[in-house]
Formats: C-alpha cells, structure tokens, sequence
C-alpha cells in the first residue's frame, strides 16, 4: 500500500490512530504485503484494507503484526478494543432511529374506515362518552421519543469523550510502562565486540547461539549475523537488528561466494561459514 495514501474522513479518532500504528509497524519492518500475509495469515487484500483504514482489523490480526514485529500487544489491543466499540455504536444507532420513525409512522396513521354496526338501543347509547374529548393520538408518545432521543444523543457524547480520554491515558502508560512499544520509542542498538571465541568468530551478542533466522526476522540473532557479515566485508547496512533487504542482499552475497545454497536464510550452514 503507498504510503500517501490517506485515511477515510469519515473514519473515528480511535480506528484512525490504530490505523497509523499498524502503518508505521508494517512501514518499519520493511515487510511487502505479501510477506506480511504469510506471516500472519491474513491475505494481502485484507491488509490493504485493515491498512488502509475501509476495514477494521480483527483482534487475531493485531495481534500477529505485533509478534512478528517485536512489539507489545496490550496498547494496540485496547486502542482497537475502544475502535470496535465505536464502530458498534455507530451501527445500533442509524437501526433504533429506523426503529423510532417506524413507531412514529404507525403512531401518526389515521384510523381506517369502520365498517357500521347496528347502533345498540338509543337507551344504551346515551350513556357512551364522546371521543371527541380522548386526546390526540400520538402526541404525548411522540414528544417522549423526541426527548428519548436526545438523551441518548448525549449519552453517546459522553461515551465517545471518556473513550478518546481512556485512549490518551492508555498511549501515556504504554510511553512510561514499555518503551519497547512506543513509536517515538529507538530501536535497540548493538554493538559488534567480534572476536575469536573457542575458534570460532562471534560478535559478543547472542551468546553464540546459530538460530535459524529469515527476512523479516528482529532481534539480536539477526544483529550477530549483520556483525559477522560486516565482518566478511559484505555490508548488511545498520546494525539494528532487523533482517531488512539490504540484510538479505549481503546473505545471499555471503551463500554464493562460500558455495552454499542462495535462499537468503541463516541456516546451520550459512552460521557455520559465518563463524568459521
């Protein structure tokens, strides 16, 4: 999805913020739509709506962006949490207005005609009250409607206010609570200390583990293999610990010139020549 693609309009504040998180998380990670499919799940045409801000996630989708990026799920989840729920008032209120017109259709009809029946005794007539005195039908029930829906009308600005707010306060803890989370949050930095361990070369930050490691891959397994490529004098770009496409570039450079298979994944094979 291009980046200058903007949000609907008509979008709430809360699906338009988680919108921009799970933006910046797939904008980060350097992932294609359809990688980001395979890891997730989800096809490649539903994050380009859930991204695109015409379809609201599910919570399973949240979630699986955030394992496979590193991040926290617990601020994005309340924030789509308060989304769902906008978007549910949102639905029941355009059907309880359906409702409430109808009510009042049915209220304001005029009474069909009557068939006559045979009048009782004149003796029996006389004691029947004129209905001319009955009060208007439908008049007292609409004027409660009306009022009815002005009270929910500021029910549901209440609710929409004390959701924004409970978001604001979510966004604060997670910036104090888990800086790991946060977007204004940097990324870990690492520091290549390469060096001969046992024989074998190692850059001081995995503790000598070969994990098996692929695109789209974070974390420190992925910043020892960026310190020993660097090593090899390939480039990887930055030591960040995110296996990006200038990562995968320099591991398949890597592969061909130690004669290995050229997949772009850190095997037992691709760590062995590394370190070796």
């Amino acid at each position: 999805m291009p980046r200058s693609r903007t949000l609907p309009a008509e979008l709430d504040p809360s699906a338009r913020q988680l919108a921009m998180r799970l933006r910046r998380l797939k904008e980060h990670s350097e992932l294609t739509m359809r990688q980001l499919a395979v890891k997730t799940g989800y096809s490649a045409k539903s994050w380009e709506r859930y991204l695109g801000g015409t379809s609201l996630p599910p919570r399973e989708a949240v979630e699986a962006l955030a394992r496979i990026t590193g991040t926290d799920p617990v601020p994005l989840l309340a924030l789509h949490e308060i989304a769902v729920d906008c978007r549910d008032d949102r639905r029941a209120r355009p059907a309880a207005g359906q409702q409430d017109e109808q009510r009042e259709r049915k209220q304001e009809q005029p009474a069909g005609p009557t068939t006559p029946h045979p009048g009782p005794p004149a003796a029996a007539t006389a004691h029947t009250p004129p209905r001319a005195t009955e009060p208007a039908p439908g008049r007292f029930p609409h004027l409660a409607l009306t009022a009815g829906i002005a009270a929910l009308a500021v029910a549901l600005s209440a609710a929409l206010l004390l959701m924004l707010r409970l978001d604001d306060e979510v966004g604060r803890a997670a910036v104090t609570a888990s800086p790991r989370t946060t977007e204004a949050s940097p990324p870990p930095s690492y520091t290549c200390r390469v060096a001969r361990v046992d024989g074998l070369w190692s850059a001081g930050i995995n503790q000598g583990r070969n994990t098996e490691i692929d695109y789209g891959a974070t974390g420190p397994d992925v910043a020892e293999a960026q310190c020993l490529l660097r090593r090899a004098g390939i480039s990887p770009g930055g030591i960040d610990g995110m296996f990006g496409p200038l990562t995968l570039r320099a591991v398949k450079t890597f592969q061909g010139r130690a004669g290995l298979t050229v997949d772009g994944m850190l095997g037992p094979h691709s760590w062995k020549a590394l370190r070796g």
